[in-house]
């Protein structure tokens, strides 16, 4: 990292948080067999609006392995790519490819509309300020361009959680994208999008597609992470990091991924199903893990609060339930030393026993698949700011 990325680390942490509360965590890389110039244009729900002095922050790696890894594999480079322009602006209401005539501001590296980004590479623009009407949505047009064929671009591929168009050529600045394309499992954003508020408490969630809100309405922001930051209100900067298929060795290998929970004042980790599920790691290696996460959070900065959730159910069978169980026991009675707290998400959504493995008929997305809804995630959400509550007033006392 040069000392210019290390100075936007340094300022990152202390001015600004994220705008979001929606995940643009990248676990899968674009891998074309020519080079291409396209824009990317995203809808997003803004924690606060009016005038916002904001600032983009981007790491061009894949944070979380994607399925085996045979595609994708936490903390793999990007390829070289080039930043054509950026812009960020008052997107209405429509959600339907334009924004407010006149609304889009440019966003500029070191005063310059475009950047050529490096493999691997970490940086800042520079600060920008946006006028955003309230109950508007803000939102990211970027053109992006390739060098050739081969991996480039990390981005993140898991079903769409915000209304986001893609379409061939440099249309970034456009008030309305000529040819309207909704993008599919193409969620293509800068890492972090944020504005300044100096005084905000730094929150990072840590996890999988349960903590990205994977299955849940689009647009809605129903998922447990979304309605946490609501109802926490602005003055807690919530950057929700969570990535589908993700698992705990991602972040234990301590790379990109790691390194954005490290801009917290707390993290909250919420990681397993995946360890457990693809990844068959035993109880024992999964533990290992959690255990390298915490270890690497206190090391970073001694004075952080970390919370560590159990393993949430995802209606596992057989020695994966038997580990399920072994996990969720050690970390309610044995969590890693440096754990300030422990959620007990699982309570929340299992059934009762002797099927607490099982997620709740009521909380599944679908009647095939156990990743929480939006009823799922209002009662997670309104469990934990009770639970976040007691935890405040005992580290205050």
């Amino acid at each position: 990292m040069s000392g210019q990325d290390q100075r936007h680390e340094e300022l990152w942490n202390k001015d600004y948080v994220s705008v979001t509360a929606l995940s643009s965590a990248a676990n899968f890389i674009m891998n074309a067999p020519v080079g291409f110039t396209h824009t990317y244009r995203t809808y997003l729900r803004p924690r606060e609006t009016g005038r916002l002095h904001m600032r983009i922050w981007h790491s061009n790696s894949v944070d979380s392995t994607w399925d085996t890894g045979q595609d994708a594999r936490g903390s793999e480079a990007g390829g070289p790519w080039k930043i054509e322009s950026a812009f960020l602006g008052d997107g209405g209401r429509s959600r339907d490819g334009s924004v407010v005539a006149g609304s889009l501001v440019p966003v500029t590296f070191g005063g310059s509309h475009s950047r050529e980004v490096a493999p691997g590479e970490c940086f800042y623009s520079d600060e920008v300020t946006v006028d955003i009407a309230e109950g508007h949505d803000l939102v990211f047009s970027w053109t992006l361009s390739t060098f050739g064929p081969g991996k480039s671009i990390p981005y993140n591929v898991e079903g769409m959680l915000a209304s986001a168009y893609d379409t061939e050529g440099h249309l970034a600045d456009q008030d309305s994208l000529p040819l309207k394309r909704a993008s599919d499992r193409l969620l293509v954003l800068p890492s972090f999008i944020g504005y300044k508020k100096e005084t905000a408490r730094r929150i990072v969630m840590l996890g999988d597609s349960i903590t990205q809100g994977v299955r849940t309405e689009k647009d809605a922001y129903e998922y447990w992470g979304a309605r946490i930051a609501e109802g926490l209100g602005p003055e807690y900067g919530v950057w929700n990091i969570g990535s589908g298929w993700s698992r705990a060795y991602d972040a234990a290998s301590d790379g990109p991924w790691l390194h954005k929970a490290k801009q917290g004042d707390e993290v909250l980790i919420v990681l397993g199903v995946n360890d457990i599920d693809i990844a068959k790691r035993s109880a024992a290696e999964l533990l290992h893990d959690l255990n390298a996460i915490v270890t690497a959070l206190r090391k970073n900065r001694p004075e952080r609060t970390i919370l560590l959730s159990t393993v949430p159910p995802f209606n596992f069978t057989g020695d994966r339930e038997q580990i399920w169980r072994a996990v969720n026991k050690e970390i309610l009675n044995h969590p890693p030393e440096g754990v300030d707290y422990v959620y007990d998400m699982a309570s929340v959504l299992s059934q009762p026993e002797p099927h607490e493995h099982r997620i709740k008929l009521e909380y599944m997305s679908s009647p095939d698949d156990p990743h929480p809804n939006g009823l799922a995630g209002e009662a997670v959400a309104s469990d934990f700011l009770k639970s976040y509550a007691r935890v405040q007033n005992k580290l205050i006392k």
